[in-house]
């Protein structure tokens, strides 16, 4: 993980090593800031999250549960 100092001062090396596979953190006051990271491992990513994407009702009307056993149990007794 590099400050942002220090990814400026020394960013060849930051290349160098996002370029040899290990995506490199940079900080910014103490907290994450960005990522940097080769352009073939970028691609792949975009890659992979361009796919077809449905919405969340698609998602949640796609779930199985239908096929799921419910268990027989009695709502208990209450009194008012």
């Amino acid at each position: 993980m590099w400050t942002l100092q220090d990814a400026k001062n020394r960013f060849s090396a930051v290349v160098e090593a996002a370029l040899s596979g290990r995506p490199q953190e940079v900080t910014r006051r103490g907290k994450p800031a960005v990522v940097v990271l080769s352009a073939e491992d970028y691609r792949s990513l975009v890659a992979r999250a361009g796919g077809p994407q449905g919405s969340f009702a698609d998602h949640l009307l796609a779930f199985p549960g239908a096929d799921l056993p419910r268990a027989k149990v009695r709502p208990r007794d209450v009194a008012f």
